[in-house]
C-alpha cells in the first residue's frame, strides 16, 4: 500500500518513545480492540488515554463494568457522563459513595443526545431519595430534580406517576405536571396529609389567582419576567404592566391576561408584542383575523399559520419553530404541557406551512410515509431537522444535514443512520470534518493516502485509522507523529500488536 514520503522519513527521526501517548489515545479509540486490551488502559499510567475510553466511545460490557467499579472516582464520574453507556449502566452509579460522581449522573450525558433516554424509575427514586447523612451535598433537591428534568432523564411520565407515591417528597413532584392532571388528581393533592405537597399544589393553583404572586408589581430580575408571564395579574398590575413598553410583550403571552388586555395588546405598537399575542390558543376570533391581516410579516404568520381553535401545547410547539421560546419559561414549562396528539403533527406534515412542518420533523412517532415526505421536503431546514430529530430519517437526509450543519453534528456522529461508507466524493470536500468522515470510510476504492498529509489533524487521524491501511502500510504510519494516533486506531492491528504497543508505553498487562 502507497505512503506518504513524509510517513517514512519521519519514522527514523521518532523514536517509539516519543509516540507512546499518541498510540495509547488510539488504542484507547480504536473500536475493534478487544476488552483485554481495553482494560490495560485503565491503569493511572494512560493518562489521557484512560479519559478518551471513559467518555469518547461505546464499551465492550466487561470494560464498562471495570470502568463503573474503578476504585479512582474521577474515572467513574467521566463514565457516568458518557454518552453512548445505555442509562441502566450510567444508573448503577446513582449510589455511588462519591457526591461528584452521582451529581455526573444527574447532569447527564455529553454532549446531550437529541432525546435522550431516561434513567430508569428506580435509578430516579435512587437519585431523589437517598441520603447520606455528613456528606457535604453538590446539588439542593430542587436543583437535582430541574437538572433531571432541564437533561430530559426524568420525563413527565415519571412525575405523574409519583402522584401517589407513599414518599411526600416524591409526590410533590406531579404539581410540576399541574397541567397533565386530571381534577381529581388535582383534589387529591390539594388535600394531601403532607404539608408540603400541598402547599406546592396550592401554588399552582395561586397561579391563577389574582390576588397572589400578581396582586403587587414584582420587583426588578428574574422574578418580574416571571410573574408577568406566568401569573394571574390584579387590575392595578396588569395596568402598570400595559403602561410601560418594557413590560407588555411579558404580558401578551401571559395565558391569564384578560380578553380586554389580549385585544388591547393586539394593536400594540411594537410588532414583537403582536406576534406574541398571535401566538396565543386563547384568541378571540375578530382579534385573529386581524392579526391575519397585520402590516408585519411575522404577525400575520404566526396568526394565519394556526387557524382557530387550536390548544397551547400545539401553539407551544410551533412558537419554538419560530423562535418564540425566548420569552416562555424554557424547558420546565413546556415540559409541563403534555404534547400535542399525533393526528396533529400527521396534519402538520402534510400542511403547505413551512413551521408546521417543521414543527412535523421532531415528532419521534411521525409514521415511516410522512417521514419518506418530509424527507423530500422542498424547504431544507425541514429535511435537516428530520435527520436530527426522527429516527427513521433516510441514510442520505442525515448525511446531507451532517454536510451542512455543522452545530448537529455532534449529535448526528451519535447516530447509526449517518452513513459511515459510500462517501468517496466528499473525499475533497472543503470541510475538514467532512473530509474525515469520508476519510474513515471502509469502502473506498483505495487506502486514502493522500489525506495523511491533509492541513487538519482529524482528517489525518481518520485516514490513518481506515482498515484499507494493514501490515507495513500501518507500521509506517505508526511510527510517523502526524498519524500515529490513526494509524493505532486502526481496526486493521490484530489484538498482539495492540498489546505490543501498550507494552511500549509500559503498561502492565
Amino acid at each position: 500500500m502507497p505512503i506518504s514520503p513524509s510517513a517514512s522519513s519521519a519514522s527514523s527521526a521518532c523514536s517509539a518513545s516519543d509516540l507512546t501517548d499518541l498510540w495509547l489515545r488510539g488504542v484507547a479509540a480504536n473500536q475493534g480492540a478487544p476488552a483485554e486490551v481495553l482494560l490495560r488502559l485503565l491503569h493511572p499510567a494512560a493518562g489521557a488515554a484512560r479519559q478518551i475510553l471513559c467518555e469518547e466511545r461505546g464499551l465492550p460490557d466487561e470494560v464498562a463494568d471495570a470502568l463503573l467499579a474503578h476504585p479512582d472516582p474521577g474515572v467513574r464520574r467521566s463514565v457516568a457522563r458518557n454518552p453512548h453507556l445505555t442509562p441502566a449502566h450510567r444508573g448503577r452509579l446513582a449510589e455511588d459513595p462519591n457526591v461528584v460522581v452521582r451529581s455526573g449522573v444527574v447532569f447527564g450525558p455529553r454532549p446531550r443526545p437529541r432525546r435522550p433516554c431516561p434513567l430508569p424509575d428506580d435509578v430516579l427514586l435512587t437519585l431523589l431519595t437517598t441520603e447520606y447523612p455528613g456528606e457535604p451535598q453538590l446539588l439542593m433537591f430542587g436543583e437535582m430534580v430541574q437538572e433531571l428534568i432541564s437533561s430530559h432523564q426524568m420525563p413527565p411520565s415519571f412525575q405523574y406517576r409519583m402522584r401517589v407515591h407513599e414518599n411526600p417528597v416524591l409526590r410533590e413532584l406531579a404539581t410540576g405536571v399541574w397541567h397533565r392532571l386530571t381534577a381529581e388528581e388535582r383534589q387529591a393533592l390539594l388535600t394531601d396529609p403532607d404539608p408540603d405537597v400541598r402547599a406546592s399544589a396550592e401554588s399552582c393553583v395561586g397561579e391563577a389567582d389574582p390576588t397572589g404572586r400578581g396582586a403587587v408589581f414584582p420587583g426588578p430580575g428574574h422574578y418580574r419576567w416571571l410573574v408577568l408571564s406566568s401569573y394571574a395579574l390584579s387590575d392595578a398590575v396588569l395596568e402598570a404592566a400595559l403602561a410601560d413598553p418594557e413590560f407588555r410583550c411579558s404580558v401578551a403571552g401571559n395565558p391569564y391576561a384578560p380578553p380586554h388586555a389580549v385585544a388591547r395588546l393586539a394593536r400594540d405598537a411594537d410588532p414583537e408584542v403582536r406576534e406574541r399575542v398571535a401566538a396565543r390558543a386563547d384568541l378571540d376570533p375578530a382579534v385573529w383575523a386581524e392579526l391575519a391581516e397585520d402590516p408585519h410579516e411575522r404577525v400575520r404568520t404566526r396568526a394565519r399559520i394556526q387557524p382557530l381553535p387550536r390548544t397551547t401545547s400545539q401553539c407551544r410547539a410551533v412558537n419554538h419553530e419560530m423562535g418564540g421560546d425566548a420569552h416562555d419559561c424554557g424547558c420546565l414549562i413546556l415540559e409541563s404541557y403534555p404534547e400535542p396528539d399525533l393526528d396533529w403533527y400527521r396534519a402538520c406534515a402534510e400542511s403547505e406551512e413551512v413551521m408546521l412542518r417543521l414543527a412535523a420533523a421532531r415528532c419521534p412517532a411521525l409514521p415511516a410515509d410522512l417521514v419518506a415526505r418530509l424527507a423530500e421536503d422542498p424547504h431544507e431546514e425541514v429535511r435537516h431537522r428530520l435527520a436530527s430529530w426522527h429516527p427513521l430519517a433516510p441514510a442520505e437526509t442525515v448525511l446531507a444535514a451532517f454536510v451542512a450543519r455543522p452545530r448537529q453534528r455532534p449529535h448526528l456522529l451519535m447516530q447509526s443512520r449517518l452513513p459511515r461508507t459510500g462517501l468517496s466524493h466528499l473525499l475533497d470536500h472543503e470541510d475538514p470534518e467532512v473530509r474525515a468522515l469520508a476519510a474513515a470510510d471502509p469502502t473506498l476504492g483505495r487506502a486514502p493516502a493522500a489525506l495523511l498529509t491533509d492541513p487538519d489533524d482529524r482528517v489525518r487521524r481518520a485516514a490513518a485509522a481506515n482498515p484499507l491501511f494493514t501490515g507495513d502500510a500501518v507500521e509506517a504510519l505508526l511510527h510517523d507523529p502526524a498519524t500515529a494516533e490513526g494509524a493505532a486506531a486502526n481496526q486493521a492491528l490484530p489484538p498482539a500488536r495492540l498489546h505490543a504497543l501498550l507494552d511500549l508505553a509500559d503498561l502492565p498487562r
